[in-house]
């Protein structure tokens, strides 16, 4: 199947790619595995600055974006809006988790791509056990068996929570394995904390800092570690924090932005930093204020 951009499941009722994926599923579920081996795939050392769609979100039970809370609950909806913007001009990565990689892959929107496939889902939103970033979703072997680029760790780091201390020995060797294969180890690192019974991140310069001196010491080498960083809206805060490491590095894109101009220019800022490479953006690509994939990624683009 061949990727193109459709309109929304809301606009027609149909569901077209959630149709055909289910009958491959149901039907020849092999063809899955041949799908991932055959597919085109990119090559990081030579792809220059990366602009990465980000949706594994919903793994984590973590569907809202902006105002609408359970936005990422329809999965029509949704693969047309990763479909939609895989297929613009200078978009050349995914990171996901294993249901919505095979999803893309089967409909054919993830050839040529880099693809990153999200680790550890566990903590989920609002639980009382979110600081528990368990290894539930893919792991390193399946990474490999998958075809993927690398695989992405959420590593959050709550000084008053001792769970933290499995999720960074769980990120260690996740590392060890993805390193140990050649593959991309990306790190998504946060100083967090509990605050009126949910989980906030530290951005403030001097918790990104620190994540970041955590977060790149882990396992037996850093070669084929990447960091995933939140961008500080303050261009000589973000300089200081880019300061603290040598690792290439991706901006991630956080909540959909009330004021989507102030959020692109901060991520301009941040991408003139030299171990800046590119961007990982979901939410705020995917569910833009006023709905326009297309624009919306099209403008991040243009940041590269």
């Amino acid at each position: 199947m061949s990727a193109s951009p459709t309109p929304p499941a809301s606009a027609s009722g149909a569901r077209p790619l959630t149709d055909a994926v289910t009958e491959i599923r149901a039907t020849d579920p092999g063809r899955i595995g041949q799908a991932l081996a055959q597919r085109p795939r990119a090559d990081l050392a030579g792809a220059g600055r990366l602009m990465v769609i980000a949706c594994d979100h919903p793994a984590r039970g973590a569907l809202g974006a902006g105002e609408r809370p359970l936005a990422m609950a329809d999965r029509e909806d949704l693969l047309q809006r990763c479909v939609t913007a895989l297929s613009r001009p200078g978009v050349n990565g995914f990171l996901g988790t294993a249901e919505i990689i095979e999803d893309l892959t089967l409909l054919g929107a993830l050839d040529g791509k880099l693809v990153w496939g999200s680790m550890n889902r566990i903590g989920l939103q609002g639980a009382s056990f979110e600081m528990d970033d368990r290894f539930g979703a893919y792991d390193a072997e399946g990474i490999e068996t998958s075809h993927l680029d690398g695989g992405k760790m959420l590593t959050r780091i709550n000084y008053a929570d001792p769970a933290s201390a499995t999720t960074l020995e769980a990120s260690a060797k996740a590392i060890d394995s993805l390193s140990e294969r050649g593959l991309n180890a990306m790190i998504e690192p946060f100083i967090s904390r509990w605050e009126g019974g949910r989980i906030v991140n530290d951005l403030s310069e001097e918790a990104v800092i620190r994540s970041i001196c955590i977060a790149q010491a882990l396992g037996r080498s850093s070669a084929h570690t990447w960091l995933k960083l939140p961008c500080v809206s303050d261009p000589v805060s973000m300089r200081r924090v880019m300061a603290s490491t040598s690792l290439p590095s991706l901006i991630l894109g956080g909540e959909v932005s009330a004021d989507p101009e102030a959020t692109r220019a901060s991520w301009a800022a941040a991408l003139e930093l030299p171990n800046v490479r590119g961007l990982v953006v979901g939410r705020s690509l995917l569910y833009p204020g006023n709905d326009d994939v297309e624009a919306a990624v099209d403008a991040a683009v243009a940041l590269l």
